[in-house]
Formats: structure tokens, C-alpha cells, sequence
């Protein structure tokens, strides 16, 4: 394993965030406390409780889960995507690097960005609302597979995009909604059966609620199916890579 090439695209990637500090890291936190302060209050201060927990309190998990993937993806995306366009993908083919130690490299930066942030915006949210983490230990681990899981998704989208308005149109048109839709402002019992059976072939009400249950104990689905339903869509981004990488599409064209 060549780890000094995984280190070098690995703090090229995080240098990239550093020089743009504001739109990386700024932009996403002022954005996701505009939620609390709309949601939280305004909305909050009209609902007793859900589930026992604060409104203000119970939107957290999702909030956070919500900004982890959306950055995940589009941090992972335009991270492989950019040398494409500018056409110095084909140094990296050609050094000698390994397949694995670069995608270990762009996914590694995407997730650990994502981390910094879910962690700051959770910061954030202490400051503003009632917040406790009642499995800690739980909590670091589903963040840190979420942002592996998506960043990895991310890579895939990065590579199949030939334009930036593909690269934009998964995490606008498809992450984006499904986040919302996944539980992330509303438990799924508040919702009538049709809707409730509906909204479970929504993947990512699997993550935030399992993500959920980390901080308060409580969730919509079993942890367990969960943690499975994860597990399978990281197994097929995995295969999903290695036939990419084996054929060289949209790689070497």
C-alpha cells in the first residue's frame, strides 16, 4: 500500500477546503442554524413535544444527517470530477498509484470533511437547543459510515458526470428531497400508514433514523435493519467502483 500517494491527494483534497473556507465550511453551518432558528422556534414553539423530545432538540440528528450527506457527495463528486475536467486525471492513471489508493484518497478527504462539519453543526446545535447523545461511541460510528457510504456514492457520480450540471442534478434533485422526506424534521409515526409504508423505500430514512436512536434512543426502523440496509448500499458502490476502474469507464476516454 503506497501511503505516501494516499497522503498526497489526501491533503490535496483538504487544502482544497482550506482555501475555501467560507463556501466549505461557513456556508453549510450558517445555513443548517437558519433551520434551528425556523424550525426550532418559530415551529417548535407551537409543538409541545415529539416523542417525548423537543422539537427544537429532536431535529438535530436529521439536520446533521442532512448536511453529512449532501456534503459528502458533492465534496467526493467535484473531488474527481475537477481533474477530469482539466484533464489531469490522466497523470494520476498513469503514476504509480493503485485504484484503491486513490479512491482511498478522495473518499477519505470527502468523509473527513463531512465529519468536521456534521461535528461543528452539532457544536452549533448544542448552543442553541437541549442536546444529549445517549450512545456516543454509536454516534461517531454511523457518522463515520454515512460519510464513507456517500462520499463513495459521490465518487461514482464524480466519474459518471460529464458535465457540472450532472455532477449538481443527483444531490439537488435526488439527495436533497430524500433527505427531507426521510424523517428528517418529522417521526414516521406522525404519518398515516399509506405514507408510512411509502417512505420506507426511502433509503435514507434508514440513516437518520438509526442516527437518531444514537442520540435519544428512539427510531422509526429497527437499528439493526438499518445498520444491514447501509451496509448492502456501501457493498454495491464498492462493486460499482471496481467494474469502473477495471473497464476504465468514463476514465480513459
Amino acid at each position: 500500500m503506497n501511503w505516501r500517494a494516499i497522503r498526497a491527494i489526501y491533503m490535496f483534497e483538504m487544502h482544497r477546503t482550506w482555501r475555501t473556507l467560507m463556501q466549505s465550511v461557513l456556508a453549510p453551518v450558517v445555513s443548517t442554524s437558519l433551520y434551528f432558528v425556523v424550525f426550532g422556534s418559530a415551529i417548535g414553539s407551537r409543538m409541545t413535544s415529539v416523542e417525548g423530545i423537543g422539537y427544537g432538540s429532536f431535529i438535530v440528528p436529521g439536520l446533521i444527517m442532512m448536511s453529512v450527506l449532501t456534503n459528502s457527495v458533492s465534496n467526493a463528486s467535484f473531488g474527481i470530477y475537477f481533474p477530469k475536467f482539466v484533464g489531469t486525471i490522466y497523470e494520476i492513471l498513469s503514476a504509480p498509484v493503485s485504484y484503491l489508493e486513490i479512491v482511498l484518497g478522495y473518499v477519505g478527504a470527502a468523509a473527513s470533511k463531512a465529519i468536521i462539519l456534521g461535528l461543528i453543526i452539532l457544536a452549533t446545535a448544542a448552543l442553541l437547543v437541549p442536546v444529549h447523545i445517549d450512545h456516543p461511541i454509536l454516534m461517531i460510528l454511523f457518522l463515520l459510515l454515512t460519510a464513507l457510504t456517500f462520499s463513495l456514492f459521490g465518487f461514482l457520480i464524480g466519474i459518471w458526470a460529464d458535465g457540472f450540471e450532472k455532477l449538481q442534478m443527483i444531490p439537488l434533485l435526488v439527495i436533497t428531497p430524500l433527505s427531507f422526506l426521510g424523517g428528517s424534521f418529522y417521526s414516521l409515526s406522525a404519518l398515516p400508514p399509506f405514507w408510512r409504508a411509502l417512505t420506507l423505500f426511502n433509503p435514507l430514512v434508514y440513516l437518520i433514523s438509526a442516527f437518531r436512536w444514537s442520540f435519544y434512543g428512539i427510531a422509526d426502523v429497527p437499528v439493526g435493519i438499518s445498520l444491514a440496509a447501509t451496509a448492502v448500499f456501501l457493498g454495491i458502490c464498492l462493486l460499482v467502483v471496481r467494474w469502473i476502474f477495471k473497464t476504465g469507464y468514463q476514465l480513459k476516454t
